[in-house]
Order: structure tokens, then sequence, then C-alpha cells
């Protein structure tokens, strides 16, 4: 009985991570597709660069709290473990969200809402390393990679359990995997800072 739940959980959070916030927001209020403009990604950074601000910082609002009932169901399900299981399943879905063609975000979103879940000493480190790393190169992906390294690095400072740790630990590699492009950019010198675009009117009826 408990492994069918471990089970319906993962099922359920998947497809709330596949919930995408950015593409909702842009194809039925911001009039495009946000993954045919700017970066491409399905994100709240990529909003913010093509849709201004506002509209990134919905998307990294709506994308965490996404995350946030996951992993709350799954804690009230199953503990800790039906947490990490959530946590993992709901980043999954964001990524690759089977209701949008498996094209998704990059974590970050879910990654940020899982370490505030996991510990708010956690949340506030990752929070910090990503704040210093993003504004002293002014390229948020740089700052997402350092951010997610620390992740893990925070579990274990804090001595979170075993399953928050797996959920940290699989959480960086899923961010990092998503950003192999951009690492490579900055290994070349050629990424980009990151410039806001100009707020967009929602679209009229």
């Amino acid at each position: 009985m408990e492994t069918l739940l471990f089970i319906l959980v993962f099922i359920a959070a998947y497809f709330l991570g596949s919930l995408s916030i950015s593409i909702f927001m842009s194809r039925t209020l911001l009039g495009g597709d946000v993954r045919k403009m700017g970066s491409g990604n399905a994100g709240a950074t990529n909003m913010a660069r093509v849709f201004g601000m506002s509209a990134g910082v919905l998307t990294l609002g709506g994308d965490m709290c996404k995350t946030a009932i996951a992993m709350l169901l799954g804690y009230t399900l199953l503990g800790d473990g039906g947490m990490a299981t959530a946590g993992i399943a709901c980043m999954l879905g964001h990524c690759y969200p089977v209701l949008h063609g498996f094209k998704g975000g990059k974590g970050v979103s879910a990654g940020a809402a899982i370490a505030l879940c996991m510990d708010w000493r956690v949340g506030l480190l990752v929070v910090a390393v990503f704040a210093a790393a993003a504004f002293s190169t002014k390229k948020v992906s740089f700052g997402s990679i350092c951010a997610a390294l620390s992740l893990p690095v925070g579990a274990l400072v804090f001595g979170v359990s075993q399953p928050r740790c797996a959920l940290a630990i699989v959480s960086m590699c899923l961010v990092v995997i998503r950003h192999k492009a951009n690492i490579k950019r900055l290994i070349n010198g050629t990424e980009p800072d990151f410039k806001p675009g100009k707020s967009k009117q929602l679209k009229k009826d």
C-alpha cells in the first residue's frame, strides 16, 4: 500500500510540475509562446527578458508555489520520503513537462522552493549564494548554477534528513544538466548579461 502511495504521489507531483506558469501566461495573457522568444526557455528568467520583470516575478512565484504544494502533499502523506519524492517529481515535470512536449524550464524556481521547504536555513543560504553570484557577474545562469551547487552543501551543513539530502543532490544535478549550454558559454565568455525587457500589457479579448 505504501509503495502504491509513493507512486501516486510521484505521478501527481509530476503533473503538477508540468503545469508551466510561463507557457500559460505567455500564450493566454501575453500573446505569444515564450519558448519561441528570447532564449527559448520556459522559465522565469526568459519571461523577464521577453515580457518584463513583472512577468518574470509572477512566473517565479507560480513555479515555487506549485513545487511547495507538491512537497506539502508528499510530506503530509509519507513524511520526508514523500516530500523528497514529490520534490523530485515536480522538478522533473517542470523541466520536462509532458503537457508541453517535454520542453520546460531549467529547474531554478522549483529548486528554490525545494531549498526553502527542505529547511529555511538551507533556503536562505541558496538565495544568498544566488544573489551574490548573479549580481556580481550580471549573469543569472551563473547565479543559478552556484545556487544549485550550494544546495547539497547546505543540506549537509544543517544536517537535514537523508531523504532531504537525496532531494538536494538530485535537484542540483537537474539544474546543472539543464544549464549545460550556459556552462559552455560561460567557459567561452559568450554568456550574455541579464537585461529584463519592457513590461508588456496583457492581451485584450
